[in-house]
């Protein structure tokens, strides 16, 4: 019974395999229409820096994928719009919908030795950005968002964007092709170290000179714990010591604040009085009615940014 049950189980199988081997497939493979993207190979530059506007960039490597690899491709345009958020209000966009900035023609796209497919890479200016949405860079603030989107155009007259991209080609880290970019205007902030300071004023009138270490809390980039809220003057008036009391400085795109509180629980706050390469001078006051003024020098190759 056992062998005749395995013959006839092994009769079936080579039945089903012949016939699987000899049927034609019913789907037109060959007759499969494909589409097109653009791989991201390198950001290059994908961030705008508020200090430096004029140096600034948005520049990428973009690998044309298709069945020609990358032949297919007629021209990429390169739009732009800006984005800010408005508190209380929500986001606010200029134009309404983005517009053209640049043209990739098909000739930009030339062999590599990477790959089998085309290659280009390119650069749009933080000042054509700009000029391309109609504002002036005095009318940039930190924190705002150009958005960049791709439009490829191929030889067949479709075009691939946003619009009709899957989650996964956008998405996925082999095809990586959002055809959407969002490049934010960042205040790059580099302010942790140990600075000489002259106290030119205390609240009981005492005057001096000393050191401050500002320690940058990696959780927060921008923030700074400073040694010593008072800078030197409780040692000076009273004396006193700061202990585990914890002040922070925060650089906001060039605007200063002071927050946090000393080990008796008394908050504190800031407010700049003048700021050169050399010297940042502020006032700082807290709760209990204590207060100072300092004159912070930069270090050696290190000037200080314009604060506020």
């Amino acid at each position: 019974m056992l062998k005749y049950s395995f013959g006839l189980l092994a009769t079936v199988l080579v039945f089903l395999s012949s016939c699987r081997d000899s049927v034609e497939p019913n789907i037109p493979y060959s007759e499969f229409d494909t589409g097109a993207y653009l791989r991201t190979i390198a950001r290059t530059s994908t961030t705008f820096n508020f200090f430096n506007l004029g140096a600034s960039n948005f520049a990428l490597t973009l690998e044309a994928v298709d069945i020609e690899d990358g032949a297919t491709v007629e021209n990429v345009e390169i739009r732009v719009r800006h984005r800010r958020l408005i508190p209380g209000v929500g986001l606010s966009f200029t134009p309404a919908n983005d517009v053209l900035v640049k043209t990739l023609q098909k000739t930009d796209f030339a062999p590599n030795d990477q790959s089998r497919f085309l290659r280009t890479s390119f650069v749009v200016t933080a000042a054509e950005a700009i000029a391309a949405v109609g504002l002036t860079e005095a009318e940039i603030e930190g924190g705002d968002v150009f958005e960049f989107r791709l439009v490829l155009n191929d030889k067949f007259g479709r075009s691939f964007s946003t619009n009709n991209v899957t989650t996964n080609v956008a998405g996925a880290p082999f095809y990586a092709s959002p055809f959407q970019y969002n490049v934010s205007v960042i205040c790059p902030s580099d302010l942790a170290g140990t600075y000489a300071f002259d106290a030119l004023e205390t609240f009981c009138g005492d005057t001096f000179s000393g050191s401050t270490t500002w320690t940058a809390v990696a959780a927060t980039p921008g923030s700074y714990t400073v040694s010593d809220g008072t800078f030197g003057a409780w040692q000076s008036c009273y004396p006193d010591t700061w202990g585990n009391g914890n002040v922070r400085i925060a650089d906001a795109c060039g605007r200063l604040t002071m927050s946090g509180t000393d080990k008796y629980g008394d908050s504190y706050s800031m407010t700049v009085i003048s700021s050169t390469p050399e010297v940042l001078t502020f006032e700082w006051v807290n709760t209990y009615g204590e207060f100072g003024t300092v004159a912070v020098k930069s270090n050696a190759g290190k000037p200080w940014p314009q604060f506020r």
